[in-house]
C-alpha cells in the first residue's frame, strides 16, 4: 500500500511539474484578462463562437472517435514515402517580389509589398506537448528557424500546438519585429520572452494598424483554443491582411459557417484566401471544414484564388494524408475556383503563379 501511494504521489508531482513547463504558456491575467472580459465574445470565463459549436457532431461519441484513432485503418494516414520538397534562400528573395512559401500544415511565409510575414510557424517537427508523439511527415521539415529572414509581422491564429509551437516561437524571437494575434495569446508569448510592446492582440471586429498602407482586421472563425485541459481561455480568429496592393484572407482553423459570407461582403473580394483543408472528420465537422466546404468558403469570400493548407505535415485525423488536396482540387475544378497547391518549400509568385502540378500523385 505504501509503495502504491508513493508511486501515485510521484506521478501526480511529475504531471504537475510537466504541466507547469514553459511550453504550456501562461494564462492571461491583469490588464490582459480585463480586456478579454470586455469582449462580447467572452462569457462565463471563456470565449464563444458566433454559432452553437459542439465539439462533436450529433450522434458522434468520444468513444467512437477514439476507437477510430486507435483501431481504424492507419495505412495511408501518413505518406508511404518521403515527401518531395524544394528549398530556397529566403534571405535573398528580391525585395520587389510578392511570394508565398508553404512549409506544410498551416505554416507559411509571405513577402507582400516589401513586408515579410510568417504565419503559425511549426518547425520543431512535432504537434504535441510530448516530443515525438505527433511527428511531422518525412520530408516536410526542410525549413527551420535559421532559414527565416527578419520578420515584419508574425501572425498567430490561435494557441493550439499545431499553430503555436513553443520551440519555434522562442527561437524566432530575435527575428520578429511585430506579433499579430488574438486576445489572451500574448500571455504565452510574454512568458517566452517576447516584449509586450511588440504584441498586438485583437478581438473579432477589431482593426490593427501596422505600417503605412498595411493593416489587419481580426475576423471570426468557428473553432476553439487551449494548450492544456481548459478550453477557450484565449481567442481564435481569422485575419484580413490589407497591403498597398493586395488583400489576403488568412483563415486559421474554422468550421464552415456564415462568417465567411459576412466577411466576403464586408472585406471582399480577396486576391487570395488561405483556408484550412485537413484534419477534418464528419464527427467534428463544426470545428474543421470538409474539403467541399473549403471551396464554398472561398466562393463566399469572393476569393480570386484559393490556397488550401492544414494538410501535408501531420496526421491529426483519420483521413488519408492526401485526401484533403485531392477532394478540394476536384471540387474547385467543378466550381471553377482557381486553386493553388505548391510543393512544400516552393516559392510561389502570388500575382502570377506558375502552372500547378499534382505533386502528391508521385508519392508512392
Amino acid at each position: 500500500m505504501y509503495i502504491f501511494l508513493i508511486s501515485l504521489l510521484a506521478v501526480i508531482v511529475a504531471v504537475y511539474l510537466f504541466m507547469g513547463g514553459p511550453q504550456f504558456g501562461k494564462a492571461p491575467s491583469s490588464k490582459r484578462l480585463q480586456a478579454m472580459q470586455q469582449s462580447p465574445n467572452y462569457r462565463d470565463g471563456v470565449f464563444h463562437n458566433l454559432s452553437l459549436t459542439p465539439s462533436l457532431t450529433e450522434g458522434a461519441t468520444t468513444s467512437s472517435v477514439m476507437k477510430g484513432f486507435f483501431f481504424g485503418d492507419k495505412k495511408r494516414r501518413k505518406p508511404p514515402a518521403v515527401l518531395p520538397s524544394q528549398k530556397a534562400n529566403l534571405h535573398n528573395i528580391d525585395a520587389g517580389s510578392n511570394v508565398l512559401v508553404w512549409f506544410g500544415h498551416s505554416s507559411y511565409f509571405m513577402q507582400v509589398d516589401g513586408r515579410k510575414i510568417l504565419v503559425d510557424p511549426v518547425f520543431s517537427g512535432n504537434a504535441s506537448p510530448i516530443m515525438g508523439s505527433n511527428k511531422s511527415f518525412a520530408g516536410s521539415d526542410v525549413y527551420g528557424v535559421d532559414d527565416m529572414p527578419g520578420i515584419d509581422y508574425l501572425i498567430i491564429s490561435h494557441d493550439h500546438w499545431d499553430h503555436l509551437d513553443y520551440p519555434t516561437i522562442k527561437k524566432m524571437r530575435p527575428k520578429v519585429k511585430k506579433v499579430i494575434t488574438t486576445l489572451g495569446v500574448g500571455a504565452h508569448l510574454e512568458r517566452w520572452g517576447y516584449d509586450g510592446a511588440i504584441i498586438m492582440e485583437g478581438d473579432w471586429g477589431s482593426e490593427l494598424a501596422l505600417d503605412a498602407g498595411f493593416k489587419v482586421n481580426v475576423t471570426p472563425a468557428r473553432h476553439f483554443s487551449g494548450r492544456a485541459f481548459k478550453r477557450n481561455g484565449t481567442l481564435w480568429a481569422s485575419f484580413v491582411l490589407t497591403t498597398p496592393g493586395m488583400k489576403i484572407y488568412i483563415g486559421g482553423d474554422s468550421g464552415y459557417d456564415t462568417h465567411f459570407a459576412e466577411t466576403g461582403v464586408k472585406f471582399g473580394p480577396f486576391d487570395l484566401a488561405i483556408l484550412e483543408d485537413g484534419q477534418y472528420n464528419k464527427s467534428w465537422k463544426y470545428i474543421h471544414m470538409l474539403p467541399e466546404e473549403v471551396v464554398q468558403a472561398a466562393i463566399d469570400l469572393k476569393a480570386k484564388m484559393l490556397l488550401p493548407v492544414h494538410w501535408g505535415k501531420f496526421a491529426l485525423s483519420l483521413h488519408d494524408w492526401d485526401e484533403p488536396i485531392r477532394r478540394v482540387v476536384k471540387e474547385a475544378a467543378r466550381r471553377e475556383v482557381p486553386v493553388l497547391h505548391p510543393m512544400i518549400g516552393q516559392v510561389l509568385d502570388i500575382r502570377n503563379p506558375a502552372e500547378q502540378q499534382a505533386w502528391w500523385e508521385g508519392v508512392k
